[in-house]
């Protein structure tokens, strides 16, 4: 339960000797996370160090046999559509964990029983709320919903998909690409934007179109779970990341014209307060170690997505840390060295939180790592050969490969349709159960539109 006094919030789950100080106006306290999290990336300049398992050409090579049997395991059985498909597609993926990335039993289970329902429950609660979503809508949502449930047993909470972490992560298909989209209007995202803040502060308002009437239900949905009156800190991380999601659309509107500065700022900002908000979602308050822990969790995985993104990011013309340094024709080698040494401090931060099982934290350490050196393998010709023979022996995968088979992948949108068609499915057709505790979806968009500007 949270108290909200003269703008601080406190956890009274924990028992009040082990009670971090209160904490101040998330506001103040998300301005001093930036700045901690500035010091941070400061600080991890330099060579990184690897400090995880390293690989041979021979034993990558091992792997990338085990990851193309898992695929061709997928594909046969999509092909087949036998009625235990669901099964036969979760036992593929714990042969590859085993095979592949060399993860234990518990490793395994802990993915395959906690992780992967998450994003299954997910996609079925959405498709039926909105038959308009894509998969790419859906692939999104489910990676917001699985780092805010990889918050909650780093926070004492059991990990299951809850209403107000469902809603959540379904927000940044509605809001975040709305505004990254250039097709939009300034004007027309401004308006969006104070309607959207309104409406998260709490302001009773019918929805102007379908759009809105799908996030004012997502909001609605948070707050029956979490009472405005009792969990101030929960809205307050929302309109945190609004805030962020607004000053992001700089990147676009005025690319090239940041500083390296205000570039780091604005990816602090909103990579921090993302996150920040799943932890406060995850158990409806945090204490001061969970705050700057999950803000520069966020940091980390925002700097990564940038990374995966600079392609995409150079096209649309959207300008990051690395996307300047690619257009000023500099290789990234330092800027990823950097962002490897800032995933060994967030897990170095990680293991001071009391709550967190090392099962759950050595996950988090490999897909932390995982991030970047995935990203590394689709961005070669932004290194030098130098850097890559470096780094590819962090990898269990050379990166050719990897870059190959997402390449391949990529062509091939039926056999990721026939996944979500089976994923969707069930023996009792359309009408698939739902997941204990996560509410009926009220109506589709077009009839939510209807019905709240009635």
């Amino acid at each position: 339960m949270e108290t909200a006094l003269t703008g601080r919030w406190v956890d009274q789950s924990v028992d009040s000797a082990t009670r971090d100080a209160a904490q101040p106006a998330i506001q103040d306290g998300i301005q001093g996370a930036i700045a901690d999290a500035i010091r941070e990336w400061s600080r991890c300049s330099g060579p990184w160090s690897p400090s995880g398992p390293r690989y041979t050409p021979r034993a990558q090579k091992q792997r990338e046999k085990a990851w193309d049997r898992a695929l061709d395991d997928v594909r046969r059985t999509c092909r087949q559509r036998d009625p235990d498909a669901e099964a036969r597609l979760t036992h593929s993926f714990a042969r590859f964990a085993a095979e592949a990335l060399d993860l234990g039993p518990d490793a395994i289970h802990l993915l395959t029983e906690g992780f992967l329902p998450v994003g299954t429950q997910l996609a079925r609660w959405a498709h039926r709320f909105d038959h308009g979503l894509s998969h790419a809508d859906i692939t999104q949502a489910a990676r917001n919903a699985w780092t805010a449930c990889g918050m909650q047993p780093l926070l004492g909470a059991p990990l299951r998909l809850t209403p107000s972490i469902l809603a959540y992560s379904l927000l940044y298909p509605y809001s975040d690409n709305y505004l990254d989209q250039r097709s939009i209007t300034h004007a027309d995202k401004v308006r969006f934007s104070h309607r959207f803040r309104a409406r998260l502060r709490g302001e009773a308002m019918p929805a102007a179109d379908s759009h809105e009437s799908s996030i004012w239900e997502l909001v609605r949905m948070i707050e029956q779970e979490f009472p405005r009156a009792h969990y101030r800190g929960v809205f307050d991380s929302l309109l945190a990341i609004h805030a962020a999601q607004e000053q992001s659309v700089r990147q676009i509107e005025e690319c090239g014209r940041l500083s390296p500065g205000e570039l780091l700022n604005i990816s602090c900002a909103k990579g921090g307060a993302s996150v920040l908000a799943d932890a406060f979602l995850a158990r409806g308050s945090v204490n001061s170690a969970e705050f700057d822990f999950a803000f520069l969790w966020g940091v980390l995985l925002q700097l990564g997505d940038d990374l995966q993104d600079i392609h995409e990011d150079l096209d649309r013309g959207s300008d990051t840390l690395f996307t300047r340094a690619v257009r000023a024709g500099l290789p990234l080698d330092s800027l990823v060295e950097q962002l490897l040494n800032l995933s060994d401090s967030v897990a170095a931060r990680m293991d001071a939180l009391p709550y967190a099982p090392a099962l759950n934290k050595n996950l988090l350490r490999m897909s932390g790592r995982s991030l970047v050196l995935m990203a590394i393998a689709q961005a070669r010709n932004c290194f030098t050969p130098a850097f890559l023979a470096r780094m590819e022996p962090s990898s269990p995968f050379r990166f050719k490969f990897l870059a190959k088979r997402k390449q391949k992948l990529a062509g091939e949108r039926g056999l990721f349709q026939r996944i979500f068609d089976i994923l969707l499915s069930s023996e009792a057709g359309d009408m698939y159960p739902l997941a204990a505790g996560l509410p009926a979806p009220a109506l589709h968009t077009r009839q939510l539109a209807r019905a709240l500007s009635a």
